[in-house]
């Protein structure tokens, strides 16, 4: 069932590790089959190393396992209920990127300071607020989904145009219109993470790029009059 899928889902997570996004197995990446309503995510706990792509578990949109000898990763209702809510959602990754989350555990949202952050997220990359005890002793990992989605419905944030969020001790989500594009944002947030950082200790008073080249580095490469790269 969704052998292409699996195949895609599988190799998507072997890139977390080549980009030292993981360490261990801190990590997972899923992706929707929205014609099925069903997606593929990677299994809780097992190794990067042994992983193969029959490894992948299969999950409906209720939460339920469809096909798989592993349990999935115990992200997976974050997953879902970003696939739930977002149409536009095909890939879904979680990681605790260094970079990244070191702002997620100070709270902060990353500014964006320059052309880079601007070629692929319009505006900050958004923190989430901390999930209140009931919120963690409940259902945790929904919870978690819900508190991002409460973020940009709230913020009124495109998440087609914002395709990341940090979330306040924990770490970093990402997505994107397949799993090998949320991998790729995974990795831009990363370096986007390290600049800001680096950025703010050379110059602590340095305020946020104009909204007219945030605009204008953002829509060269997104939107109906982009002109960036190849037809």
């Amino acid at each position: 069932m969704l052998e292409e899928l699996k195949k895609k889902v599988y190799e998507a997570n072997m890139e977390l590790p080549r980009r030292r996004l993981v360490t261990y197995t801190w990590g997972n990446v899923s992706a929707i089959d929205r014609e099925s309503g069903l997606f593929v995510i990677k299994p809780s706990g097992v190794d990067y190393e042994t992983m193969s792509p029959e490894d992948m578990v299969v999950m409906d949109l209720e939460g339920n396992r469809v096909e798989g000898r592993y349990k999935p990763s115990s992200d997976t209702p974050t997953h879902l209920e970003l696939y739930k809510r977002y149409a536009d959602i095909g890939g879904v990754v979680h990681t605790h990127s260094p970079e990244a989350t070191a702002w997620a555990q100070a709270g902060r949202s990353i500014p964006l300071y320059g052309t880079t952050h601007a070629d692929y997220f319009f505006g900050e990359i958004p923190c989430a607020r901390s999930l209140t005890p009931e919120e963690i002793g409940g259902e945790y990992e929904k919870n978690t989904g819900l508190v991002i989605i409460e973020t940009f419905d709230g913020r009124k944030i495109d998440p087609m145009y914002t395709p990341g969020v940090l979330c306040t001790n924990h770490g970093v989500f990402t997505w994107g219109k397949d799993a090998a594009e949320a991998v790729h944002n995974a990795v831009v947030l990363e370096e986007v993470a390290r600049m800001a950082t680096k950025t703010e200790l050379i110059n602590p008073q340095v305020k946020p790029a104009p909204d007219y080249l945030r605009d204008k580095h953002f829509f060269r490469k997104h939107g109906e009059n982009a002109y960036y790269g190849q037809n």
